[in-house]
Parts: structure tokens; sequence; C-alpha cells
């Protein structure tokens, strides 16, 4: 998976270019993930922003439609917008980008502590349910503005949009933080509080009980916390050069906390310093993970994909 786009001002990526990087790497299917919310970003909205994001959505589908064996397509959109759910329910009724969608709450500055933020989001969360659209998320909250990342937001990620996730995937991009790299602070505490609060909730088997994975052999006790099952977690662009040993210590004990069949390989572009494909996985590989955890990561494939 990877962030896919036309977006001016940045090198454009076609479904070739990712066919040929994907060839490379030995990996058969991917998703494209539409950068479409960039024009929603607060502040910087061009003239005509909705007309951009359909044109947007709809390229990064037709590029997906030229290899339907292999690819898939996401369509993308800042949730606060007042066109939203205009854009979800289009995206839907298109069958090049029908599978999901993509949020970026940094880019578009999600607030998860913020309750007018959290009645748009579940509005979404809704609708996309109800297409069956499985949802993309960078949970990791703008960087720029620095904006609060933790246990509060964990939280409210749980108990107000999960349990309207019945149906679908939902996919927490970056291991809840950003890239590339893994040296986030605030998105340790999001992670911790996150995998704390499913762990609680467990009678017992720790996260993969929680999660609905052969981890453990518990059950989740009842809560406001639903459909845990459904929650998976991608680690594009977090193994990468610059990560210190301790960092990387750190990022294999999330995964493996996690448990290896909730954790999903991606990338971003291979631009601005994001490894392509065959790069990041050798470097992926340089975890200290089991060859076992490696193998079921491997050939993990997400829900959407089937």
């Amino acid at each position: 998976m990877g962030e896919f786009q036309k977006f001016p001002g940045v090198t454009s990526i076609t479904a070739k270019d990712v066919i040929a990087l994907l060839d490379t790497a030995g990996i058969k299917k991917g998703v494209l993930l539409s950068i479409a919310y960039s024009y929603g970003r607060p502040g910087r909205e061009p003239k005509n922003e909705y007309e951009k994001v359909k044109d947007e959505n709809d390229w990064v589908g037709a590029q997906a439609a030229l290899y339907p064996k292999r690819l898939v397509a996401f369509c993308g959109f800042n949730p606060l917008k007042d066109y939203a759910l205009t854009e979800l329910a289009r995206c839907a009724k298109n069958p090049n980008t029908s599978r999901g969608i993509k949020l970026h709450f940094g880019n578009s500055d999600v607030r998860l502590e913020d309750p007018e933020h959290i009645k748009k989001l579940q509005a979404v969360f809704r609708a996309a349910n109800a297409n069956r659209m499985s949802i993309v998320v960078h949970s990791r909250a703008s960087i720029s503005l620095d904006r609060p990342y933790g246990a509060e937001q964990a939280r409210a990620f749980l108990e107000q949009l999960m349990p309207l996730a019945t149906n679908i995937t939902v996919q927490i991009a970056h291991l809840g933080g950003s890239g590339p790299g893994f040296n986030d602070p605030k998105a340790d505490a999001f992670m911790d509080a996150l995998l704390d609060a499913l762990n609680s909730r467990s009678s017992k088997g720790g996260v993969a009980a929680a999660l609905g994975g052969r981890g453990g052999e518990g059950v989740v006790e009842k809560s406001k916390i639903q459909n845990a099952k459904n929650l998976f977690f991608d680690v594009a662009s977090d193994a990468h050069p610059t990560n210190t040993p301790e960092r990387a210590a750190l990022l294999a004990k999330l995964i493996r906390r996690i448990g290896a069949k909730h954790v999903l390989y991606g990338t971003d572009t291979a631009l601005a310093g994001n490894l392509p494909p065959r790069e990041s996985w050798a470097e992926f590989t340089k975890l200290d993970l089991t060859k076992g955890e490696l193998r079921i990561i491997a050939k993990n494939q997400a829900p959407y994909f089937r």
C-alpha cells in the first residue's frame, strides 16, 4: 500500500510505475491511497477545491483499474469538510474507488479531543460501514501545529469510532505515527494507550485475543470497544535506516505486542526519503523479529483485497 497522486508540485506516480516497483519486490497486490485530502488542508484550500478532490480520486481509481487483478484504489478527502459524505457516496458508486477511503487526520487537522470533529468522523465511519468501504487512517494528529496526541485520542478512536466499523476493516497507518522512520513519543503514547485499552478488555490472551487473533484463548469482555477484530496496523515507512538501534528495538516490540497477524506491510510513495518496496522490506527484515513472524507479515493480506 502507498499514497498515490498526480498532485501539483509532487512528482506523479502512475500505476505502471507502481507495478514495476511491486514486481521488483515480489509483491502481487497493492492498494493505491489517494491524497485528494490534501486539497482540503485547512488554510491551503485551492479554488474549486471539491472539483480537484473529485478529479484526484477519479484519476487514482482509473489508474488502479488498469491492473484490476493487482491494484485497488481508495479515495481520499478531508472528513471535516461539508462535501465529505457527498464524496464518500460518489466514490462508493464508482467501481474503481468503492473498496475504501484514506483519511489523514494530520493533514486535515482532525482533533479527536474535539466533540464536533468526533461527530463528523462518526458520520463518515457510519457511511463507510454502510457502503462496505474499508478505512485506512493516518491517525497521527498534526505535527506542524503540535496538536495533542496520546491517550485521550486513543480512547476516543476506540470508543467513539471503532464501534461503528462493524462490517469493514479499519487500518491504522504507520503504527499510529508518521514517517519515514520510527521516532515519535506522541505516537508511542497513542499506541500504548490503545493497546492497553484492548488488553484490559480482554479476559485473557492479551491484545491478540482482543483483536481476534490466535495469540490467546480468551474472549473480549463487553465494553465500549467493539469490533477490534477488524482493526489492523500497517508498518509503512516505519522501518528505516535513520532509526537508532533503540528505536528499532521498540518498533519490533510494538509489532510483537500487536501480534503479527494484525500487521500489514506497506510503504509510502518512494519519494522524499521513503524507501521503495524492495528496499523497505529489506530494512524491515533487519528488525528483531522471528522468521515465523516475518513470514506471517509477508503473507498477510488485508481483508479488503478478498
